[in-house]
Order: C-alpha cells, then structure tokens, then sequence
C-alpha cells in the first residue's frame, strides 16, 4: 500500500459521497497508532506519528458518529494510542485560508511536528480560482511550505471533474476538478472510484461459488489506487466493502463465473 512519505504534498481525489474522507480518516488512524490493531485500511505504515486531521466539510456530530463506527473495529489499545495522537479539528465555517499569513502561520503552529496533516476537502482552505494553473500552482507551494516547516506529508483531498465522473474515469490522473497543477504539481495522487456496472459482473466477493457482486450490490464497493507516483510505479489498486457506518474494510475479489458457465454446469450435473 501507498507510503505517506513526509514533507512533500500529496492529493486523493474522488467524486462526493464515494468513501474518500473514510479512507483518509482511517489512515489517518493507521499512521497514528502505535501499537497493532489499528491498520483497518491496509496501509502498513514505516512509521507511526502525530497525524492532525482539519475536517471541513462536516459538522462535528458527524465526525463523532464516523469516529465511533470506525472504532467498533479497533481493540482497546488501538483506540487508546489512536486518542493520543490523532487530532481531528473541525474546521467548517471557520473561513481557513492557507494562503492568508496569518491562517497559515497558524496551521504551522498548530500541526508543528506532525507526521501527516489532511485537508479534507481542499476547496476549504482557500479563496482562489481552481481552474486558474497559475493559482493552483501558488496554492500547491503554499501546503509543500506547510509540509517543509512542520516535518509532515500534506495530504489534501479534492472531488473529480463532473465529466470525468460521468464518463467513469475517476482513477485517471486528470480527473481533479480544476487546473491541472493540483495534481502535476504534487509528488502523488491517489483515487477512491465507486464500483461500475462492467465490474460488478467480472468480480466476486463470494469464493466459494463466484457469483457476481451484480448492480444491486455494487454500492458496497470501492476500489482505492493511485494514478500518479513520483518514486515508484508498482500498481497499488485494492477493493474495499463498505461496512455499516460506512467504514470501508479490505476485501479480497475473484473473477466472478458467468451465468452461461454455472448454467452449462447445471446442465452437466
């Protein structure tokens, strides 16, 4: 799985609602837990550290139900060493702007010494024109300045382009929303993509018998990988279910037998 190295800026992006504050909370906890137990996501850390997560498109509420689902799948001393350093700051409403002196003197401070910083979601931290490459490109510079002053890996999360989500390339590196200097300007990129049709019908969740996961139960599904990798060009792609809460836990697919086989079997039977 994807190493979160530090001091440089990072991007995973992802249409709404596909599970891609999810994935970035729980390795967020990943990274931030000491001890076994707390690797939901399958990231397999180096290293554990301070991980300071600026949530700005939910409510604290919110939060604290995603906190809890999560934790009913972590034993005790994972919760514990995840509480201790792990800091989710709700950040909605507040106004941030990384590009702001002072707002980013701030951030500074606040994320001093942390391994990893998230900024979820990007467009709430700043004020300036995502389809201008010049804008992006200051933008961009400004959170590698947060990642060199602090030690961390900045990682910020942004929505894909409505055309790349209708047209299913949402795991193409052009697929941001925007300039295309939020993503050629960071070292990597990373994509959460909601399960298609044509997918659901090649995989299954069921060994024993490899039925087709079918459109009904896609939903459950959602494949993480990465579409840019500055350092290294090994594939990364990994499925995940969505478990209650909307927690998404690793599952390992197979390729599904088709309808004609089972029923050519049926008939030999």
């Amino acid at each position: 799985m994807a190493r979160l190295s530090r001091r440089n800026s990072r991007a995973l992006v992802a249409p709404g609602a596909t599970g891609k504050s999810f994935w970035a909370l729980e390795a967020s906890m990943s990274i931030a837990c000491s001890v076994a137990g707390g690797d939901l996501v399958g990231l397999t850390p180096a290293h554990s550290g301070r991980v300071v997560y600026l949530a700005g498109e939910d409510p604290p509420p919110a939060l604290v139900c995603r906190v809890h689902a999560i934790g009913q799948h972590l034993n005790q001393q994972a919760r514990e060493a995840v509480a201790e350093n792990l800091t989710l700051e709700p950040i909605m409403g507040k106004r941030l702007d990384v590009m702001n002196d002072q707002h980013l003197a701030r951030i500074i401070a606040f994320c001093a010494d942390a391994r990893l910083i998230v900024l979820d979601t990007l467009s709430r931290i700043h004020s300036l024109d995502e389809n201008s490459n010049g804008d992006m490109a200051r933008l961009v510079a400004t959170l590698e300045y947060v990642a060199a002053s602090t030690g961390a890996s900045v990682l910020y999360l942004h929505h894909v382009s409505k055309g790349s989500a209708r047209e299913g390339q949402t795991d193409q590196q052009q697929a941001a929303r925007g300039a295309s200097a939020l993503i050629d300007n960071a070292r990597w990129c990373g994509f959460v993509a909601k399960m298609t049709e044509k997918e659901a019908e090649e995989r299954s969740d069921r060994s024993y018998d490899r039925r087709p996961i079918g459109n009904e139960r896609r939903g459950h599904f959602v494949r993480f990988g990465v579409s840019k990798q500055n350092y290294d060009a090994t594939p990364l792609d990994r499925w995940y279910s969505r478990q209650a809460g909307g927690v998404l836990l690793p599952v390992e697919l197979v390729e599904a037998e088709q309808e004609s086989n089972r029923k050519a079997w049926r008939g030999c039977a």
